[in-house]
């Protein structure tokens, strides 16, 4: 089965459509999505944080109940550390972007609380 023959101007065509066609969906981010991609890797940073400072606290606990046969109260304050830890380390995180916000030269806003039920009554 062969290919029907076109002429050259027409394969030209075909192959400049194909490489703009393969350019858009190689295009680099703008720079706008990049800022999301960075805000979202920070959020997920955050989130990691939150999680992993208390999973920490929480095999630490089990350990020590393990070692030192204090069932549960290894466990509770393993816990409770591993807290504190990861509020720690959250807002260390988000002080330091609100630091690198503020030397890029972005003001954060005071968004208002509105209410929509408080208007009805």
């Amino acid at each position: 089965m062969s290919l029907p023959k076109e002429s050259r101007e027409e394969a030209i065509a075909r192959l400049n459509k194909s490489a703009s066609e393969l350019e858009a969906r190689h295009a680099p981010p703008t720079p706008q999505e990049v800022a999301g991609m960075a805000a979202a890797n920070q959020a997920w940073k955050i989130i990691a944080d939150l999680l992993g400072g208390v999973l920490v606290g929480l095999a630490l606990g089990y350990g020590v109940d393990r070692l030192f046969a204090t069932n549960p109260w290894g466990l509770i304050g393993g816990v409770l550390l591993g807290f504190a830890l990861s509020i720690y380390m959250a807002r260390r995180t988000a002080n330091r972007l609100m630091a690198q916000a503020k030397a890029d030269g972005v003001e954060p806003k005071s968004i208002p609380f509105d209410d929509p039920e408080d208007e009805e009554r």
